[in-house]
This record gives structure tokens, C-alpha cells and sequence, in this order.
């Protein structure tokens, strides 16, 4: 049995208390890595109360304004916001007039935050934090005992902030640059086409197809029961008169075929068998029908990714949400969100879908987008 002794002797030989070894620059930098970076994680908060009461966008345009000001336009206790300007600006996110104690959105952040419908619109990234943080302690018992959550298992904010975060993308990229860049395939969905939406979630990117091109007939599908119910729920607010339908089904085995478009819009890396689910979409295809996949920019070795800008969210987004919803699921192959080109290759190749070409990398600057075929 140990002693006291005995514990407080292991617990030196495990920690010893000696920086004097380190290189001290090196230190020194690490500590200064960490605390900005304990700076930005203090920050996406005051990012997410600037969103929900509207201070961005009373900002934006308004040109300098004080903390009173401010807070007269937006109805807010000045005390508040004087503190919350404060530090957002120290942050980087406004500029200062020291002299007149103003503060400034400038319109490149205005794009950034204020704006849901500019192409560079980020703001709604930030709500989703609630979700990870939500689900660590969940997390964490899989990196013990294994396992994993489907997304509709996760707390219920980071299926809101995939949907807002992801609609400027699917607007003026999905929409207007990706799909049309497939070969042949706009002239059918001008005709009127039959798209298959894997992994649909709240069925953004169905919806939008079918609001797009309005002959074609879209039907969505995902096998969380809470995701396809607000995929109905939205689109018959829509209006789209049965254009696009959504059904409870695993890509593996969703039903119908003759679909001229499938579309796997970041969905492929999530599956528990993406091998099965590209064979099944193959299957599906009519005589000339194609499969799109947008799934996360990633390098085929991961040393060239910390040289890649989207790397730092797509390794830690895919360690907390996307393995372990693959993990849940039959196959559990766990491609992961940052599985690159060279591997999504190698996983339509296995499932049958043997010619493949990269699209819209000019429109597409976080993302693969490839055209699949038999």
C-alpha cells in the first residue's frame, strides 16, 4: 500500500518543478502563444452577446460612436455596452478614437459580423461554441472508453450554427459556382431533375437546390429524426409545394434511384461507412447521373496542413463532432473531417465512382468540391 510519502515522491518524479532547464525564449513564447490564445477564447462570448443583441449591426455603417450613443440605438444599459466595446476593441474587432472615446466597425468587419448574407459572413460559427463545450464531458468518456454521438445527440445549438454558418457558403458557393460547374448537369436541373441530398442535416442545401432551380425535385435525407423534421418544418415555410421532401434514411441504404444529381455536401467524412454510402449513391444514379461532394480543405500529408488556414477548425471540429458521429454509427470508419483529396478519391473509387475531378477551387477556398461519376 502506498504512503503519503511514497505518493508525494511519485508525484515529484512526474513534475518536477524545474523551468530552470528550458530554453527560456521558447518559454517565453509559449506562454505567450497560450495566453492569446486564452484571449481568444475569452472573446468568442462578447463576439456571441454582440450577435444576439444586435451591436454589430447597429455598429455597422454608423461610422464612430461612443458607448452612450451606442446604447441609445440598441435600447441597452450604457454601462454594458461601454465595458462590452472595451473588449471587443482591445480584440481587434473595432477601432478606438482615444480623444473622442468612439468606436468604429469598420465595413471589411461589418462583412465579417454583421451581414448573415455577405459571402463572408463567419458570425455564425461563434453560437456553435455553446454545443462543444456542451458535449465535452461526452466527448471526453470516448477517448476512454470509445464510442461516439450522432449529431442530433449533441446539444441542440450546433445543428442552429451549422445551419447559419454554413448558408453564405452554400449561396455563393454551393449554388452559384459548384453545382453549375458539374459537366452537363444544369441543363437538367433546368429541365427538372431528381436530386438526392445525403446527409441533409436541416436541409439547407436541399432547400436551396430546390428555391434554385424550381422544374427539379429535391429530396433530403439524413437519419436523425429531429434534423428531417425542421428539414419539413423549413420547407413548407418556403413554400416548395413538395420540391423538396425529406426522409429518415442512412445514406447506405436510402431509398429510389434514377437520381441524375446526388450531392454529399458536408456529410461523406461523417458517415459510419462512407465506402457503402458512395456504392449505395452509385447504384442510384441514372444512366448519367453524377455525385457532388464538398467536404473541408485538407492536405493529403497532415504536415502540409499547418500551412493550410482552415486546418486549426477542421482538426478540432472534427475531434469533437465529426469522428465521433462517425464512430456511432455501423462501420465506424472514421474518416474524419480533414481526411483529404487523396483519401476521398480512394473512398469513391472503393464504392464504385472510378472518375473524379476536382471543381471551383477558385470559388470554393476552404473546401474540396468534386464531381464524381461511375
Amino acid at each position: 500500500m502506498a504512503t503519503p510519502n511514497d505518493t508525494v515522491a511519485l508525484n515529484d518524479a512526474v513534475t518536477p518543478d524545474d523551468t530552470a532547464a528550458l530554453d527560456g525564449e521558447r518559454l517565453e513564447a509559449a506562454m505567450g502563444h497560450v495566453f492569446g490564445e486564452l484571449g481568444v477564447g475569452c472573446t468568442a462570448p462578447l463576439i456571441v452577446l454582440g450577435d444576439r443583441l444586435g451591436l454589430f449591426r447597429a455598429l455597422a455603417g454608423a461610422g464612430p460612436l461612443t458607448s452612450a450613443e451606442l446604447a441609445a440605438r440598441t435600447g441597452l444599459v450604457e454601462r454594458y455596452v461601454r465595458e462590452w466595446l472595451r473588449g471587443v476593441a482591445v480584440a481587434g474587432y473595432l477601432e478606438h478614437d482615444p480623444a473622442a472615446d468612439r468606436f468604429t466597425l469598420t465595413g471589411e468587419y461589418a462583412a465579417v459580423l454583421a451581414d448573415d448574407e455577405a459571402p463572408t459572413s463567419l458570425i455564425g460559427v461563434f453560437p456553435g461554441f455553446q454545443a462543444l463545450w456542451a458535449d465535452l464531458d461526452r466527448v471526453e468518456g470516448f477517448f476512454r472508453t470509445g464510442g461516439g454521438m450522432g449529431w442530433g445527440e449533441h446539444h441542440p445549438a450546433l445543428g442552429r450554427a451549422q445551419e447559419r454558418f454554413t448558408r453564405p457558403a452554400y449561396v455563393h458557393g454551393l449554388i452559384a459556382e459548384w453545382i453549375p460547374a458539374v459537366e452537363g448537369i444544369v441543363p437538367k436541373l433546368e429541365a427538372g431533375a431528381a436530386v438526392a441530398d445525403l446527409g441533409c442535416g436541416h436541409g439547407l442545401s436541399s432547400i436551396l437546390i430546390a428555391e434554385r432551380w424550381p422544374r427539379s425535385t429535391v429530396t433530403g435525407f439524413d437519419p436523425d429524426d429531429a434534423s428531417i423534421a425542421h428539414a419539413r418544418a423549413a420547407a413548407a415555410e418556403a413554400g416548395l409545394d413538395g420540391r423538396a421532401v425529406f426522409e429518415v434514411a442512412d445514406a447506405a441504404g436510402f431509398p429510389g434511384d434514377g437520381y441524375d444529381l446526388i450531392t454529399f455536401t458536408d456529410s461523406l467524412h461523417d458517415m459510419g461507412d462512407p465506402v457503402a454510402a458512395a456504392a449505395h449513391a452509385r447504384s442510384a444514379l441514372a444512366e448519367d447521373g453524377v455525385v457532388l461532394v464538398v467536404e473541408p480543405l485538407a492536405a493529403d500529408r497532415f504536415a502540409d496542413d499547418f500551412a493550410n488556414p482552415y486546418a486549426r477548425i477542421g482538426y478540432a471540429i472534427s475531434t469533437l463532432v465529426c469522428t465521433p458521429s462517425s464512430l456511432a454509427q455501423t462501420g465506424a470508419a472514421a474518416l474524419g473531417a480533414m481526411a483529404g483529396e487523396a483519401k476521398l478519391r480512394e473512398v469513391l473509387a472503393a464504392g464504385g465512382l472510378t472518375r473524379v475531378r476536382r471543381i471551383a477551387q477558385e470559388s470554393a477556398p476552404v473546401n474540396i468540391v468534386l464531381e464524381a461519376r461511375p
